[in-house]
């Protein structure tokens, strides 16, 4: 069962955890509950994704700085990971209020009180090589488009190193894809939905890197214990193309498999298109040039560094890809009946 506190009641905690009803906070959440820590969620509204669980509840927005001041307070450590995603061009003003002034906030209060903090940010807040080989925490911005979720994310981390100039205790960890169960919204898992319902016959061009949540939460909570403060981790994962990956969702979704790559040209007209009948609506459509340029680019990192000091590690994606796929099917997101198993 978890709780509501009341404002100001400020009773200690071994952990916050914002965004907690998202697909990393929910895991994180679940699994420090699992180790047995005391856990506060600050959430905009709970719903189903807390349901259950033994924690505490903080409703706090992430512009209400008291709120999150008092959600903080009498926490060891935050992991901050609530953010505004999405790839297009809209909605900049939107994503710099939530993601940069909300970390700013949320590491602010974590500054004053005295905890430490996991930032989740993304790799998109770094560089592609031009060559296309991995990339590292090193590597200087380029290549990717210039697009409010990339622009805002990095600003995110400069707000949080601009907290750790002022004493406070922070590690900044860079997830790549992230599929896996507890994905309530859907959000990056409804690459998955759409191949298993049968729309995924040419795959994007590109590549990725894709690692299940559950080893990202993991990694997480490694940062927390063993993060070098001021340090980034990517938190990387199997270099797969998006063919190679859709074929492992339409296998484990009992799905056609792919017929191929999609022409890069086609993409790009595709992008366009989308970009012109957004014009003529009152949100962006998911298919516009800003995501067709990213479904083109090899976003490919190097988590060497994490492996090193973190001990991070992430299982095969055939396996996360058949754990997602069955929670989808027995939370409603897919046809009932559709579970897989794999043979091993």
């Amino acid at each position: 069962m978890n709780s509501t506190e009341p404002a100001g009641s400020r009773a200690a905690v071994d952990c916050v955890v914002t965004g907690a009803t998202g697909l990393v906070g929910n895991n994180v959440l679940r699994l420090l509950v699992r180790r047995g820590k005391r856990v506060r969620a600050v959430v905009r509204s709970a719903g189903r994704a807390l349901a259950g669980l033994h924690v505490q509840v903080a409703t706090a927005a992430l512009a209400d700085e008291r709120a999150l001041q008092e959600a903080i307070d009498g926490a060891s450590a935050v992991v901050h990971s609530a953010a505004l995603v999405h790839c297009g061009w809209r909605h900049r003003d939107e994503m710099r209020a939530a993601n940069v002034e909300g970390a700013r906030l949320v590491a602010r209060a974590a500054r004053r009180a005295g905890a430490r903090l996991v930032h989740v940010s993304s790799v998109d807040a770094i560089g592609l090589t031009r060559d296309g080989s991995p990339a590292d925490e090193e590597t200087a911005p380029g290549v990717m488009p210039e697009c409010p979720y990339v622009v805002t994310k990095r600003e995110a981390e400069r707000a949080v190193l601009d907290e750790i100039g002022r004493g406070l205790d922070a590690v900044i960890v860079n997830p790549v894809y992230m599929i896996g169960p507890w994905d309530w919204k859907p959000s990056s898992g409804r690459m998955l939905l759409e191949v298993g319902a049968g729309k995924g016959l040419f795959a994007p061009p590109g590549a990725n890197d894709f690692v299940d949540v559950r080893d990202v939460a993991e990694g997480i909570l490694a940062a927390l214990e063993r993060g070098r403060t001021g340090r980034r981790y990517i938190l990387g994962g199997h270099a797969l193309s998006y063919l190679d990956a859709w074929r492992i969702f339409a296998r484990v979704a009992g799905r056609m498999q792919p017929l191929g790559v999609a022409p890069r040209a086609v993409v790009r007209l595709a992008g366009w298109a989308g970009d012109a009948a957004s014009l003529f609506t009152r949100r962006e459509l998911p298919v516009n040039s800003a995501a067709a340029v990213m479904s083109m680019l090899p976003h490919n990192f190097s988590s060497a560094r994490a492996r090193a000091e973190l001990g991070y590690s992430f299982r095969p994606f055939e396996t996360t890809a058949a754990d997602a796929w069955n929670w989808f099917v027995d939370h409603g997101y897919a046809p009932a009946g559709g579970r897989t198993v794999l043979v091993r």
